[in-house]
């Protein structure tokens, strides 16, 4: 018995990277099997889970936010199971050096690993010789590898986003990426790949993420991968990573048919500052970001998310405020603020010395401190991201957030200092239910910022009883006798009162 597992990183996502090498396993298919769990299962359960079917070989996908598990459930099985032989493949162990102990794996294979998978099972099971316990892949033809979408389970398509692709490889030399090791961009072919796309359709899928990393490079792919879904009924939903400034009229079209809710495009801004963009070998061309940016926000139902990086060498907190600023200004969309990681065989270790660039050497290996930020500096950051994440980009507070920053365009300025000073009434960034999160931007609001309390109610009643049925929180009672909800239309807000 061969099994294929991992930690996904929550119950709702599923591993495409199990049903490629379950796809490719050819005459060993028959006798292997996919078991997924996730990173709040219990380890000890999952390895009894795993021991219970006796098998031969498993093979494990270790990635970033599972690697400290995978090594206490390698110790686990080894330490019942010794005669098993554990395979570990994926991103966490194709870059060297190892920060979390793997000493206990009899094989790691290092790449893309579909078709050596396959091969070193076969040595196993066959009792032939395996040379090197670690596997350097170059990498395999496309042509060669069975996709593996119809090993996706009714289980998973109803209750899972599922995973596609259409090409691998990105041309982009972003030095915080593990994508740049890889600058050949290979394509799958689209035919085949619209093909089993349409059978999962027809299965009942409506949730696809693709993990291209560049999905509008190739304008002639792009286009008939929208088709597909433009083709069909909603409700659906299709989420893709693209390129910020590269938007021809086509795709420009296209984007602008979809309807509320059917599309989500994730753009990596990273940072807006050209020195800093240089310095990690990001292109940037603004004035075609900038433009795309407000396409998408004015003349589009998609939903978009931006990233951008706290800790890049050579960025300061005022820097990466004024991008801040800029994105709040050019959209409403939600930003995703992220800390700088230092990933094994990634190029942003060559500004270690220079820009004072000290991380963790526990994953996720986050950025602890550098030239221009202090260790103070990152956890205040972190706290932000997370207030910001809670507050700005759930979606609860739209109209009532943006009350933080009235009549300025300071928006960094005045949602550090709310950060700091919401900090300091919870102690905690974490299990902040959203009735103390609102009473706390509430009594915020009307305490320092000093906004009448009407206008906060007025914008924070909106905001909570889009959702019918929910009850007026204690705190915005009082200002909630001329407030109405109009189920027929959707639509909340005051009456206006007659003199």
């Amino acid at each position: 018995m061969i099994i294929l597992t991992t930690l996904n990183s929550r119950y709702t996502h599923s591993s495409i990277g199990l049903r490629y090498l379950y796809a490719n396993l050819k005459e060993l298919q028959t006798d292997s099997k996919i078991i997924e769990f996730s990173i709040n299962d219990a380890i000890q359960t999952v390895a009894e889970k795993l021991l219970i079917h006796s098998p031969e070989i498993i093979g494990i996908g270790v990635y970033i936010w599972n690697a400290k598990e995978v090594s206490e459930l390698l110790h686990i099985i080894k330490k019942i199971s010794p005669k098993t032989k554990v395979i570990l493949g994926g991103p966490e162990v194709t870059h060297e050096p190892f920060r979390v102990n793997f000493d206990e794996a009899d094989f790691i294979i290092q790449g893309e690993g579909d078709i050596a998978f396959y091969e070193l099972c076969r040595d196993i099971v066959s009792n032939t010789p395996v040379q090197n316990r670690i596997i350097k892949m170059s990498l395999p033809s496309l042509k060669n590898i069975a996709l593996p979408y119809e090993y996706y389970t009714d289980d998973d398509i109803q209750n899972r986003y599922l995973y596609v692709e259409v090409s691998r490889g990105c041309p982009f030399e972003c030095e915080f990426c593990l994508s740049s090791m890889d600058e050949k961009v290979r394509a799958f072919d689209l035919d085949a790949v619209l093909a089993e796309f349409e059978k999962l359709w027809q299965r009942g899928a409506r949730n696809f993420k693709f993990v291209d990393r560049t999905f509008n490079l190739n304008m002639l792919t792009a286009n008939k991968i929208l088709d597909f879904f433009l083709a069909k009924d909603p409700p659906y939903f299709a989420h893709f990573e693209v390129i910020p400034d590269h938007f021809p009229a086509s795709i420009k079209e296209k984007i602008k048919q979809f309807p509320h809710g059917a599309l989500q495009l994730e753009i990596g801004i990273q940072t807006l500052n050209t020195q800093i963009a240089n310095n990690i070998s990001r292109q940037l061309k603004l004035d075609k970001i900038k433009e795309n940016i407000r396409f998408l926000e004015n003349e589009t139902e998609a939903h978009i998310h931006l990233d951008l990086i706290v800790g890049l060498p050579g960025e300061s907190i005022q820097s990466f405020g004024a991008n801040l600023d800029e994105l709040v200004g050019l959209s409403s969309c939600e930003i995703q603020i992220g800390i700088l990681k230092k990933l094994s065989g990634t190029f942003i270790n060559r500004h270690d010395i220079e820009h004072g660039m000290i991380y963790s050497d526990v994953p996720p290996y986050d950025i602890l401190k550098n030239n221009q930020l202090s260790f103070n500096d990152i956890q205040i950051m972190k706290r932000f991201a997370r207030f910001w994440d809670l507050t700005y980009n759930s979606g609860n507070f739209k109209k009532s957030a943006p009350l933080l920053w009235q009549e300025s365009t300071e928006v960094f300025k005045s949602f550090y200092d709310f950060s700091a000073w919401i900090y300091k009434q919870t102690d905690s960034t974490w299990k902040i239910s959203l009735q103390r999160l609102g009473e706390l931007l509430f009594s915020y609001l009307k305490d320092v910022k000093r906004i009448t309390p009407e206008l906060i109610a007025s914008m924070m009643l909106e905001d909570m009883m889009k959702l019918k049925g929910r009850a007026v929180p204690n705190y915005l009672k009082p200002y909630s006798k001329n407030f109405q909800t109009d189920a027929k239309i959707g639509t909340a807000g005051f009456n206006k009162r007659q003199n």
